[in-house]
């Protein structure tokens, strides 16, 4: 069993492999899919659609470890996201520094934070971690809305292009763009399962399960808590950076509880604790809320009657029953669906075979 345990995650990584390299060669690419994307994938429409799933993929892996393998219930982590976005604006904007520099100043900043906040919010578990970390990001959104000199407030930060690299300014850039994003992906993915598969990952793992235990082992659950929390605080931050440069700006909604929302349904859309659920999660989220968003203003939803058109109209609702549908009929999500057809198991007789073993 262990050496098809073995086999089977070389072979998700050639496999892995394998799609990131086909992901690179899509701008290159005329490849259509009409429904699903607005053009051909080398069209920069298409391209920034692309990469933005590949960014909502990255901030999903990044919340994975935090939720899915460290076991904390987090509703501040697009602090983190928005630190890193706002962080570079506010540096590139107020200083003289070029690109590189300003994203080693930033990742400075976040990290000195994310230790900080961290290292305070870790001194309770549970609900409570969830309530205290919910509070640092209200505190953030209010100072970002309160500071237009500093922030832009309500209308968001613009991105100073001055000392970014021409190539990746403008439309005709975006496939640039699209590779950072990718690059990106690539990077988050490979730190997450290096985390996962260190000794302090299994001993934060431990920690989810049984907190008590790992203390009566002599461990110490604080210290790799804190560093899991660091780690993906930075990650997300990472992906803000990437993802100001993909919109020229950020807005105020990237500080919200309701961001942080929408990246929890992402990882529990695609399968909690699944490295791969979360990247697909990611891609599907993205590219559902971009296409339901141009359905709503259809000609299709706008001859339905009432009933139908003003629940259609809103894709948060579409969304959201999609949500409640993977809850109650894939409790893994996606990764857990395919597991369980791969295998031939299904929940079912699981639970039949359960109850003839108590009889």
């Amino acid at each position: 069993m262990k050496s098809l345990s073995k086999l089977s995650q070389r072979t998700w990584w050639i496999v892995g492999g394998v799609l990131v390299v086909v992901a690179a060669l899509l701008p290159l690419l005329n490849i259509s899919i009409p429904g699903v994307l607005p053009g051909a994938t080398y069209t920069p429409g298409t391209l920034q659609l692309l990469a933005l799933a590949l960014l909502f993929a990255s901030l999903a892996l990044s919340y994975h470890l935090l939720f899915g393998t460290a076991g904390m219930l987090s509703f501040g982590h697009a602090l983190y996201f928005a630190l890193g976005a706002y962080g570079l604006g506010i540096v590139l904007h107020e200083t003289e520094l070029t690109l590189l520099p300003a994203l080693g100043l930033t990742l400075a900043i976040v990290i000195t934070a994310a230790y900080l906040l961290g290292s305070l919010s870790l001194r309770v578990t549970g609900i409570s971690f969830a309530m205290v970390t919910l509070a640092f990001a209200q505190a953030g959104n209010v100072l970002v809305r309160r500071n237009p000199a500093i922030t832009g407030g309500e209308e968001g930060l613009r991105l100073d292009t001055e000392h970014v690299p021409d190539f990746f300014i403008g439309v005709v850039n975006t496939r640039n763009l699209y590779w950072l994003a990718l690059a990106l992906l690539v990077v988050v993915f490979v730190i997450v399962a290096w985390f996962e598969n260190s000794r302090a990952g299994h001993a934060v793992t431990a920690t989810r399960e049984n907190e008590l235990r790992v203390r009566v082992l002599g461990l110490r659950p604080f210290g790799v808590k804190l560093m899991a929390f660091v780690i993906a605080s930075v990650l997300a931050s990472l992906v803000g950076m990437v993802h100001l440069l993909l919109q020229s700006g950020t807005t105020p909604r990237a500080t919200s509880a309701d961001f942080t929302l929408t990246i929890l349904v992402i990882v529990v859309l695609g399968g909690v604790g699944s490295r791969w659920g979360a990247i697909v999660g990611g891609i599907i989220y993205t590219l559902l809320d971009q296409r339901l968003t141009a359905l709503a203003s259809s000609d299709a939803i706008d001859g339905l009657p009432a009933v139908l058109r003003i629940p259609l109209s809103e894709p948060l609702f579409i969304l959201g029953t999609l949500f409640i549908l993977v809850v109650l009929f894939l409790p893994g999500g996606i990764a857990g669906a395919v597991q369980r057809l791969s295998t031939g198991t299904s929940l079912a007789p699981q639970k039949r075979q359960r109850l003839e073993e108590a009889e």
